[in-house]
């Protein structure tokens, strides 16, 4: 019974190193000529640390630490391929499923993705594939734009037996955002869903709810239906994206009731304004990278704000105490403020302003440069001793410290008005006598334009 009971424990013994022995078998040997083909490939320097082939659960391969490009414009932790073991003696080698964990992609890399992804000329037409993969899944992978970032986020892709993709997926981490993408012929329907999700890209905008559901091509997407709740308001509309020759972007929006005391500072620094912002834009743009796009885009919008406070700048104030250094600083409170806006080129043009607040009745252009300088006219009617004046006043300073200055003629018939009548009265009257001769014989800048 001895030699029995040593038999079985040698059987055991080779039994679980014939276990063990695959999770040693390194296939680094094939690194340089994997990172050559590759790199052939991609025209981008490839490098893989190691590859290992595992016989457990399921055989499969892991190939750990693989960068692309010469600033690591890709990085992946691990990747592990499991295949198909009966397909291996066929033509066509089946991939089960491919497993990328920690995948990092940055800017660079996705601007690099359209010429990676260029059929090989060099393949025969007609040539069934080499290789068929069944299923993609990301785990933990995050994509890098600039400053911001995108993840980390799970997605999984599954394909057909042509390779073709039949539906896929992806989930942030923290369950904020969920997206789907399934075929429809030749086109595929996106369906995304968030809450409580800050956008990536472009200004941090917190959206407290947000419905996409549209239909892309290989070249382009359109979303009819886009809606969202957020800064107390709603905004709904559709907007159409293409890419086949650079990136071009249009569409149009319904804005009710969002509140601006904390969305203008992130889509203008600078600017501090507050009130139920009411608009409906019409957007565009057209660029040859994502980086360039919201350069060029172009924005136009009527506007209503209610119930708000534009700080920094006091126009009451600045109407009835005429000074030539100007005035800046302050607030002005209003029950109405609306207008034209015009957005481009980094710049800001408000045309038909009209501010209403009790006392207060004003109307104007101003314009703001990209380098968020300011510019215009602004025409306050102030009430004040029984008596309305009005008087223009030139804008200029720049959006972190405007200032109001008065005209020329505003400055002299307050002057005139004062002496003759007193503080107060005089000083209005003044004032109204000042900007009525200025706009009876025009402004020095007018007559420059005639």
């Amino acid at each position: 019974m001895k030699w029995l009971k040593r038999i079985s424990v040698a059987l055991a013994l080779l039994l679980a190193v014939a276990l063990a022995l695959p999770f040693f078998i390194s296939l680094n040997d094939y690194i340089p000529q994997i990172e050559k083909a590759v790199s052939a490939r991609l025209k981008e320097p490839v490098s893989i640390k190691s590859i290992k082939f595992s016989a457990l659960p399921l055989p499969h391969v892991t190939v750990d630490r693989i960068t692309v490009g010469k600033t690591d414009d890709i990085k992946v932790e691990t990747v592990t391929v499991t295949p198909d073991l009966f397909s291996l003696l066929e033509s066509t080698k089946v991939i089960k499923s491919i497993e990328i964990h920690s995948l990092i992609l940055t800017q660079k890399a996705i601007d690099k993705i359209p010429a990676w992804s260029k059929p090989d000329d060099t393949k025969p037409p007609q040539q069934p594939p080499q290789v068929r993969v069944e299923s993609i899944r990301l785990v933990n992978a995050l994509v890098r734009h600039d400053k911001a970032s995108f993840g980390p986020f799970d997605a999984r892709v599954s394909l057909d037996s042509k390779g073709e993709p039949e539906d896929a997926s992806i989930t942030t981490q923290d369950g904020k955002l969920k997206a789907s993408v399934k075929p429809d012929k030749s086109n595929y329907l996106i369906d995304a869903s968030a809450k409580a999700w800050k956008s990536p890209v472009g200004p941090a905008i917190v959206f407290d709810e947000l419905t996409v559901k549209g239909v892309a091509t290989l070249n382009d997407a359109s979303f009819s239906q886009l809606s969202a709740k957020l800064y107390g308001g709603t905004v709904s509309g559709k907007a159409d994206v293409g890419w086949q020759k650079g990136l071009k972007l249009k569409g149009n929006f319904d804005v009710n009731r969002v509140e601006l005391k904390q969305l203008v500072p992130l889509l203008s620094p600078g600017t501090n304004v507050s009130g139920r912002l009411n608009a409906k834009p019409v957007f565009s743009a057209q660029a040859a990278t994502a980086n360039q796009l919201m350069n060029a885009l172009r924005l136009e919008t009527p506007f209503d704000v209610q119930n708000g406070v534009l700080h920094g700048i006091d126009i009451q104030q600045a109407a009835t105490n005429l000074i030539k250094q100007g005035a800046t600083g302050g607030e002005t409170r209003f029950d109405q403020l609306s207008g034209h806006l015009v957005m481009e080129r980094g710049g800001y043009r408000f045309t038909q302003l009209k501010i209403a607040s009790g006392a207060l009745a004003a109307d104007g252009n101003v314009n703001i440069s990209p380098k968020k300088e300011l510019s215009g006219r602004v025409n306050a009617q102030v009430k004040a001793v029984g008596t309305s004046a009005n008087v223009p006043l030139n804008v200029s300073g720049t959006v972190d410290s405007p200032l109001l200055l008065p005209t020329g003629a505003s400055v002299a018939g307050a002057a005139v008005g004062t002496a003759i009548l007193g503080p107060g009265l005089g000083t209005s009257v003044g004032a109204k006598v000042g900007g009525w001769a200025e706009g009876l014989f025009g402004s020095k800048e007018e007559k420059k334009k005639q």
